[in-house]
This record gives structure tokens, C-alpha cells and sequence, in this order.
């Protein structure tokens, strides 16, 4: 039994891509621009958390109330706050950091939809990138933990392979806290109920985050993890 031809013979799936000469070779060193340039100045920043969640929350949503309240206490027990520079949850954690005195660390993205950097980053803290897996490797390497908010695909995006680098021991274990039990109940359930029930990952995994709503307890337990921990970055190649 023949495949159906879907495809018309001047549309055929070519046997392989054609080279584009310059053009990749000088992706390569753009790449590797953003990282030198990342990880040159978050060496300077020292311990942060990272908040991250929906950009698109105004300041008068109880999320970004949470988050502000959050980046404060933070800060308050010395550590910086990374975000992604934004706006939504990202502008609260670095306002909160901000008011209270913290570093307050942007991580900006390229993107044609969004403001750019928002006001609440210090200056000397904002790094700006157009590729998006290098600003991640910035997060997961620097970041002492994670506290996260309700956020869409870019906020699942980050938390999943966070909790799958650690699943596969790529970097040393660290808290991460959901805050919105409405939000994330759902998602817990699943993990639970067919991840782990059908064998997809281990009951352990699920110890690898927390669920809460309270900001107050998720950077409790962030900081009293580094009680009997010296904080530094999360790997090395």
C-alpha cells in the first residue's frame, strides 16, 4: 500500500536544505556573542530568583500584587530577582525589587509585540537578546530558584524544562514554587492523576515543585532552602 500523494512533483519534500553559506556561519557567532555577554554580566549580579509569569497582567491584578509583594521579600533577604524584563508579572518582580532596595535583573527578549525592557530594571542589570534559548540558558544557570506565576505558553515553557533538566540531573536540584492554587490546581491533578498514574514520570517528581498561595510561603521556602546551601550558578560545561 502505497502513501497518498499530498504533495504535487513540483512540491515534492526536497532531498535535503540548501546551504546558506555566510548567513549560518554568522548565526554562530551571534550566538555565541549573547552568551559570552550573558554570562560576563550575570556573573556580576551574585544569588537572584527568578520571577516569571504572564506579561499580559495589568498592576492592578492580584497576581501582580503578589508577584511586587514577592520580588520585596526577596530582595529583603538579599537575594537579586531575575525576570524577563517585561511587562505583566516580569514588571512586577522587578518593581518589587526596586522598592525594596534589591538588584533588579532584566533578561529582555526580542519581540515585535512587546514594549521592551520595562522601567523597573536597573540600568546595569539589563541584558537584551534575540535568541531565545540563550536568555534561557541565563535563567536556568544564574537563578537560585523560581518562584511562577500564571503565565501562558512562554511561562510553561520555562517551567517544564527547568523540572526537566532536574529530572535528568543536567543541573542540581532547586525550589520551585507555583503561586495560584486556582491556576495551577489543575495542572497538579494531571501530573498526578495521568503522569504519574500511567507511569510517565515518578511519584518522586512531583516533589520537585510546590503548589501555594501565598507569596510570603513560596519565598520562605525558596530562602530556607539555601539555609544549609551555598548558592551558586547551576552548572558548568
Amino acid at each position: 500500500m502505497s502513501a497518498p500523494e499530498h504533495f504535487s512533483k513540483e512540491n515534492m519534500p526536497p532531498d535535503h536544505f540548501e546551504k546558506k553559506g555566510s548567513d549560518d556561519l554568522w548565526s554562530v557567532f551571534k550566538i555565541m556573542g549573547e552568551f559570552v555577554d550573558g554570562y560576563d554580566k550575570m556573573m556580576e549580579v551574585g544569588p537572584c530568583i527568578s520571577i516569571f509569569g504572564s506579561a499580559r497582567l495589568k498592576d492592578d491584578n492580584n497576581y501582580y500584587l503578589k508577584a511586587m509583594k514577592a520580588a520585596e521579600l526577596i530582595a529583603e533577604n538579599g537575594f537579586g530577582v531575575i525576570t524577563g524584563g517585561g511587562p505583566g508579572i516580569m514588571e512586577a518582580g522587578n518593581r518589587g525589587a526596586k522598592n525594596a532596595g534589591g538588584k533588579s535583573v532584566g533578561l529582555g527578549i526580542d519581540l515585535q509585540h512587546e514594549q521592551g525592557i520595562n522601567e523597573y530594571v536597573h540600568a546595569k542589570y539589563e541584558i537584551n537578546f534575540k535568541y531565545f534559548f540563550v536568555r534561557k540558558v541565563m535563567f536556568v544557570k544564574y537563578a537560585q530558584g523560581f518562584i511562577v506565576f500564571p503565565g501562558g505558553f512562554g511561562t510553561l515553557d520555562e517551567l517544564f524544562e527547568t523540572l526537566t533538566l532536574i529530572q535528568t540531573n543536567k543541573i542540581e536540584k532547586i525550589p520551585i514554587v507555583l503561586v495560584g492554587t486556582e491556576y495551577w490546581e489543575g495542572l497538579g491533578d494531571w501530573i498526578e492523576n495521568r503522569l504519574v498514574h500511567d507511569g510517565y514520570i515518578s511519584k518522586e517528581d512531583t516533589d520537585l515543585f510546590m503548589i501555594t498561595d501565598s507569596e510570603e510561603e513560596a519565598v520562605k521556602h525558596v530562602c530556607e532552602f539555601y539555609k544549609i546551601r551555598k548558592p551558586s550558578p547551576n552548572f558548568s560545561f
